[in-house]
């Protein structure tokens, strides 16, 4: 069954009438819901316009005012191939292979 990802947060910080910094959170899900195969999972970013890391400068995206913003826009500042790999060995270990519970053998006699 496949992946649905969607975008059900985004908060802008804005500065002289620009979006200098965005806060997403997009939510994971799959399977069917109410039925053992559905997990899901949020996952957030905040996201500064420009970065410096030891002294090396990144752009992530051009400041521009709130309305200028597509949807699509938002959804491509995500790190999703990141997310996807998270949540793809998020599901694995919770549903396709979850830990195995120790059973309790309570017809157990203590040696004598």
């Amino acid at each position: 069954m496949a992946i649905k990802k969607t975008l059900t947060e985004a908060v802008p910080s804005v500065l002289d009438g620009k979006v200098v910094v965005w806060s997403l959170t997009m939510k994971y899900e799959q399977g069917t819901e109410g039925q053992a195969d559905y997990y899901t999972s949020d996952k957030s970013v905040n996201l500064n316009a420009t970065e410096t890391i030891g002294g090396k400068t990144t752009t992530n995206f051009t400041p521009k005012a709130e309305a200028d913003w597509t949807k699509k826009e938002l959804e491509d500042l995500c790190p999703t191939t990141k997310w996807d790999a998270i949540f793809a060995s998020q599901y694995d270990s919770v549903i396709t292979n979850p830990p195995k519970e120790p059973v309790p053998d309570n017809s157990y006699v203590i040696p004598s």
